[in-house]
């Protein structure tokens, strides 16, 4: 077969090939950033022990909005020693949670959070229910049986998200290498904003001002007062 004939039909397999696997042939840039940084709390003008940082959310959201899917797995937020654990959680929008309880005393799940409200009703020690959240936004969880049980579950429109680690720091790797909004999140503080285009350079150095209660005030799911022994006794 002539030279010109075989380079001719290699480059036909080669363009088919590409059609066919854009995804392998041709790597996209735009996948291939990382942000990393490092989150400092403050509250009352003194740092606050590194660990604390754990409770915060770092996410990213491209300008180019990307199509979000539930997770497979079922994520958890336990009851353990009258204390959600962990006290704050990111899912995608329609992922499921599941709350157990770990303790040998009664519990109630409930939030009021606008159209994410849920309430799986007083529940023993054992799995628990599971709740799908089907909207983007903060859902805010309270025990009916316990005043000073919170967690937090941030139901987000992005896969980009992670929590900085004991030491405060954090890092999120694969997110697209194009212009959006990071955000660090945390329960008792204005959120920290920045639009940035994610890339090697210089990692983030952010402080967060704690000006927020740890427990905040709120009603019973009937929007009643809590009793006075709504720590105790069960």
């Amino acid at each position: 077969m002539p030279q010109n004939l075989l380079a001719g039909e290699s480059v036909r397999a080669l363009l088919i090939l590409v059609l066919l696997l854009p995804g392998l042939m041709l790597p996209s840039p735009l996948c291939a950033a990382s942000i990393q940084g490092h989150l400092s709390l403050i509250a009352e003008g003194k740092a606050l022990r590194s660990e604390e940082a754990q409770d915060a959310i770092v996410y990213f959201r491209p300008k180019v909005p990307e199509r979000v899917l539930p997770t497979h797995e079922t994520f958890t937020m336990s009851t353990l020693r009258k204390q959600f654990t962990p006290r704050t959680l990111a899912v995608t929008v329609g992922s499921k949670v599941r709350f157990p309880n770990d303790d040998p005393i009664l519990h109630n799940a409930f939030s009021l959070s606008k159209d994410n409200a849920f309430d799986v009703g007083l529940y023993a020690e054992g799995e628990g229910k599971t709740v799908t959240f089907s909207h983007v936004g903060y859902v805010r969880v309270y025990c009916n049986v316990h005043h000073s049980m919170v967690g937090n579950i941030l139901v987000l429109d992005t896969p980009y998200f992670t929590h900085p680690d004991a030491s405060g720091a954090f890092r999120l790797d694969g997110v697209p290498a194009a212009e959006g909004d990071l955000v660090i999140w945390h329960e008792r503080a204005t959120a920290w904003h920045a639009v940035i285009t994610p890339s090697a350079d210089k990692p983030l150095d952010v402080r967060l001002e704690l000006t927020q209660r740890r427990i905040p005030a709120h009603m019973n799911k009937f929007g009643k007062p809590y009793g006075r022994d709504s720590n105790g006794g069960y």
